[in-house]
């Protein structure tokens, strides 16, 4: 229940300082202090927590730029803390779902202690005998975002052959290691030759390559798929998008995900290979993951066991210290994490 008082604590946050055109800097946010009474207001639906461990991602950059179209993410608000996916622990509650003591994650303020006033957006935490920090990453949106991806967008057979670029990162680690479970041919491209190694030796890929290395991605591509790709999940965009539509078999499927290449382009590339998606029959489909999370549920229930018996395993960048936050999602748009990037606020 809330209380009408609380304890006054110093509350360091990682503020969003202005919109950002190009590539975002450290600059562009900064780690200040304020203070927090801890106590959800009277009458509030409102939780209060301590939050544990924060998720750098992609689409984060997207919204530090102001957005003059709808989006399923409205902008950072200059003066205001980063918003991103969290894992936290409740200290007080106004809503009926929560109590204090539990575990959850969702989307919560990039600061030491939140007052989420959304919490329907959050999930309680049940299973605690894997990391906590998984669900910033492979129990948390980037885990359903593969899965519903790869398996609701693509519809995936036995056989197929799948090609998924920036393969190592939070999301397309996973997609991967779905396919080689389904029974598919998969081949990721990195920016690394360490990334390379670990998409083949750790997450099981049948060949992998650094696209920083490969100077034609078409005949790149052809090299690693001589018969076409059935299966293309979609993380880069531009010139790896161009590439991909020549190489498609007829009745292929690309998952638009994400296209990290674009963002911090101030006028985005053309594609030139349009004309493929009529020509192959090609299906390509965009999707935001917070629509499929009714299935969050029947995601755990597939993808806890295969943690446990090892058939899936995951690769995290950890960051210690809220003050470290703005390096490593800047870090995020030129390859620097290796695996799921994840900053560590509090062991509690």
């Amino acid at each position: 229940m809330a209380n009408g008082s609380g304890e006054v604590v110093r509350n360091r946050q990682v503020i969003f300082r202005d919109y950002v055109s190009g590539s975002p800097e450290e600059t562009d946010m900064e780690v200040r202090e304020s203070a927090l009474e801890l106590r959800v207001p009277e009458g509030s639906n409102g939780v209060l927590v301590r939050n544990l461990y924060l998720s750098c991602d992609p689409y984060m950059r997207i919204r530090m730029r102001k957005l003059d179209v709808p989006s399923y993410r409205e902008s950072f608000q200059p003066g205001s803390p980063i918003i991103g996916y969290g894992v936290a622990r409740v200290l007080e509650s106004g809503h009926p779902n929560f109590k204090k003591g539990d575990l959850i994650w969702g989307i919560t303020g990039w600061e030491e202690y939140s007052l989420i006033t959304e919490p329907e957006t959050c999930f309680k935490i049940e299973h605690i005998d894997v990391p906590l920090s998984y669900y910033t990453g492979l129990l948390g949106m980037p885990g359903m975002t593969a899965y519903v991806g790869f398996f609701k967008v693509c519809s995936p057979k036995k056989g197929e052959t799948v090609f998924i670029s920036a393969a190592s990162g939070a999301v397309g680690q996973l997609v991967g290691q779905f396919a080689k479970l389904v029974g598919c041919y998969v081949v990721g491209s990195a920016g690394s030759k360490e990334k390379v190694d670990l998409l083949k030796n750790k997450f099981g890929f049948d060949d992998a390559f650094n696209y920083k290395e490969e100077l034609d991605l078409d005949a790149t591509l052809k090299r690693y798929f001589p018969e076409g790709i059935d299966i293309y999940f979609e993380n880069v965009g531009g010139k790896m998008l161009d590439a991909v539509l020549l190489n498609m078999k007829l009745r292929g499927r690309i998952a638009a995900c994400g296209m990290i290449s674009q963002y911090n382009l101030e006028q985005p590339e053309g594609i030139c290979n349009l004309m493929n998606l009529i020509l192959k029959q090609v299906r390509m489909e965009g999707f935001v993951v917070s629509d499929y999370y009714h299935l969050y549920l029947k995601f755990l229930e597939t993808v806890l066991p295969q943690i446990k018996e090892g058939k899936i395993v995951y690769v995290e960048d950890i960051a210690k210290g809220l003050e470290n936050g703005p390096a490593a999602l800047v870090g995020l748009f030129s390859g620097h994490n290796v695996g799921k990037q994840v900053i560590m606020v509090s062991r509690e």
